[in-house]
């Protein structure tokens, strides 16, 4: 029998509370339970005028309607507060009623304004910590990589004003595209060199590509860190989209110790990472870096630089020949050995070793190379344990770049500005972070509470007992 429903006139009253209209398992009650942000309202306090203007929007509000943005994968604040409007988990998630004015979307810009970059990273430091004390971050193993954020900019903002404007300011001429180069000497010219392009909306996006056979395009670049034991996102941190990642190993390390309050025992990485400063600073500081070495550039022109020996002790190195090298001197990234021209015209090897415009051999050892030479010779002899931690980098770190990207909108950037961009970041990592601490949060209730008395069953005594039972066990 097909039934039918009755139009009645709307109810005028809504019997109960607006919190019975929400489902238990909706994601914004499981993380109210662990959601604490009382200590906000004294942090941002000094941001505020005490006797004079118009009373704002509540901290704990205004951060709790960015968080409901997110985890639903709205970015915009125009939308969010479209959605708030008839969304009454979001209303509930946020303390307001449903006869409660919500706040203009732009009230939410100027809060981002007003607190600053690192108001943010604060929140997002809190939600780590939270896991912490939960036992959901270990710091035994910390996977770290980077990932392209596109810049809220058009390609028809891309222009070589900006580069010429940089080059007047700091006394130089601008390039001219139709002036042929001044040949150097020894260095034939093969190409014209042109000035980057930035962009006129958002100097801070550089042009960039994670692959080569894929177009440059105006990014931002997020430096990740996420622990193993849970897959918590321990760091986040964005530069501009040129920035090398491997250069950026030791700081993020130095940050999540920071905030976990714990040494790190283990890193992983990926080839981008194996600079051989990153081995020689990890075996100073006795973390054991897994970062497969990259295969060295041998080229068919010259003999490969793998054939010469290097001597650390004597700082010396050795041509195939068993000729050393008697000439060095130091440039940026480590030491330039150059063979005498007297002893090359006489080698065997000259014609396998010595490319057609040069007259002598030089090798240039970068610092920390015996390092890398150690990494190598492991990377030969992984044992299982060591396979298994990279294997797991893989789809710990690289899976929370996709979960933030298809899940909570992070593939593009929201706002221009590398501190609006970075505020994108920090957000979505302590969405990320509160998500997995709800669920741990609703797995030890399933195994405790039973247990417990039923009035007392969501206080803090059992959270926190719960807690400590289960990292103990």
């Amino acid at each position: 029998m097909i039934g039918k429903k009755k139009s009645s006139q709307p109810t005028l009253f809504i019997p109960g509370s607006i919190e019975d209209f929400i489902p238990r398992d909706h994601i914004l009650k499981k993380v109210d339970r662990v959601l604490d942000l009382s200590w906000l309202r004294a942090e941002v306090a000094h941001l505020y005028c005490e006797d004079n203007g118009r009373p704002g929007i509540d901290p704990e509000a205004a951060v709790r309607l960015m968080l409901a943005g997110f985890f639903h994968g709205i970015v915009h604040d125009r939308k969010l507060m479209r959605e708030a409007q008839v969304n009454i988990a979001i209303r509930w998630f946020a303390g307001y009623t449903l006869e409660d004015k919500l706040p203009d979307h732009s009230s939410l810009t100027r809060i981002r304004q007003r607190w600053g970059e690192e108001m943010f990273r604060r929140i997002f430091a809190r939600t780590v910590e939270a896991c912490a004390k939960a036992g959901l971050v270990s710091g035994e193993t910390v996977h770290i990589d980077a990932t392209l954020i596109r810049a809220d900019v058009s390609w028809e903002s891309l222009t070589d004003a900006w580069a010429d404007e940089t080059m007047k300011q700091n006394g130089e001429e601008p390039h001219d595209d139709h002036e042929p180069d001044k040949p150097k000497r020894g260095h034939p010219v093969t190409r014209k060199k042109h000035p980057k392009k930035r962009s006129t909306t958002d100097p801070d996006a550089t042009l960039t590509t994670n692959n080569k056979q894929m177009r440059m395009e105006p990014c931002f670049k997020q430096h990740t860190a996420v622990d193993d034991a849970a897959g918590i996102v321990v760091d986040a941190h964005v530069t501009t989209g040129e920035t090398s990642e491997g250069e950026q190993m030791m700081e993020t390390i130095a940050r999540v110790e920071a905030t976990i309050g714990k040494p790190v025992e283990r890193v992983t990485a990926d080839a981008a990472y194996a600079h051989s400063r990153n081995y020689a600073a990890c075996e100073e500081r006795g973390i054991d870096a897994v970062i497969p070495p990259q295969r060295s550039s041998n080229t068919k022109k010259a003999m490969p630089s793998s054939r010469f020996k290097y001597d650390a002790k004597h700082q010396r190195v050795r041509c195939p020949a068993g000729q050393f090298m008697t000439h060095s001197s130091r440039i940026e990234k480590g030491m330039s050995f150059r063979m005498s021209a007297n002893v090359c015209s006489q080698c065997p090897h000259k014609t396998a070793c010595i490319p057609a415009n040069a007259k002598c051999r030089s090798i240039t050892i970068v610092d920390g190379y015996d390092a890398l030479l150690r990494a190598r010779r492991r990377r030969a002899r992984w044992d299982e344990t060591t396979a298994d931690s990279y294997n797991r980098h893989r789809w710990r770190v690289e899976g929370a770049h996709g979960e933030a990207k298809t899940q909570h909108g992070l593939r593009r950037a929201v706002r221009r500005g590398m501190a609006n961009v970075a505020i994108q970041a920090y957000m979505t990592a302590a969405v990320m972070n509160l998500k997995r601490l709800a669920a741990f949060f609703v797995h030890s209730l399933r195994h405790i509470a039973p247990h417990m008395r039923p009035y007392n069953a969501f206080s803090k005594t059992i959270i926190v007992y719960s807690f400590r039972r289960l990292k103990s066990a």
